[in-house]
């Protein structure tokens, strides 16, 4: 398997900890989609990462689908729970930490892709509210739970430290930890984990 990442993004480090979680081999191919010789779009038509290329050539996108592949593959531990209902809260925890992952970006690109005059401010403080609503919804889930799920870490760890990972990469000024100890103390015990230490994105 070959997995096409970038170094900063927060979808494609959910998935390079999925495979070191699992200790499945993979090598992995760094790639700005962005740049002006990606060749993202030779693997995904949506010219969007991460994406896992299979040995047989074919791929596997978005980062929840390629979790889901990951899953079906011999190798331990499980991420995703077998129970329905677990299942789905699981699922629920990464789509919440995806989308506050997704706003972030997008509000980077905005300001990184687009001239002042092109920017739109509303649009701007909508996917900050987006940012704010799922840094409290996951803060209050989370309780005093060691992890998302209970006592059992799972793909949803894994997904809200990314994304935790992400603001701090890209937006250290928000100050999230000082108003939801809950995520601040799941991310410390993440960061003990070797997974999260070999993934840590770059400084910029």
């Amino acid at each position: 398997m070959k997995l096409i990442a970038s170094p900063t993004s927060p979808f494609a480090r959910k998935i390079r900890i999925v495979l070191l979680e699992k200790n499945l081999a993979c090598d992995t191919v760094m790639d700005i989609p962005w740049a002006e010789h990606t060749h993202v779009p030779e693997y995904n038509p949506l010219g969007k990462i991460p994406v896992l290329v299979l040995a047989d050539g074919s791929s596997v996108y978005d980062s929840r689908v390629i979790a889901e592949y990951l899953e079906t593959l011999p190798a331990a531990p499980r991420l995703i729970p077998e129970d329905p209902a677990a299942r789905i809260a699981v699922r629920r925890w990464e789509a919440l930490a995806d989308g506050v992952s997704d706003a972030a970006a997008s509000i980077f690109l905005e300001y990184n892709r687009r001239t002042p005059a092109q920017q739109s401010p509303d649009w701007i403080a909508r996917q900050q509210l987006k940012i704010s609503r799922g840094l409290l919804a996951m803060n209050s889930e989370l309780g005093a739970g060691r992890w998302c799920m209970d006592n059992a870490f799972s793909l949803a760890d894994i997904a809200v430290g990314s994304t935790l990972g992400y603001l701090d990469l890209r937006f250290s000024e928000l100050g999230w930890k000082h108003s939801h100890p809950p995520l601040r103390d799941l991310q410390r015990r993440l960061e003990q984990r070797p997974s999260f230490q070999a993934t840590q994105p770059p400084p910029t």
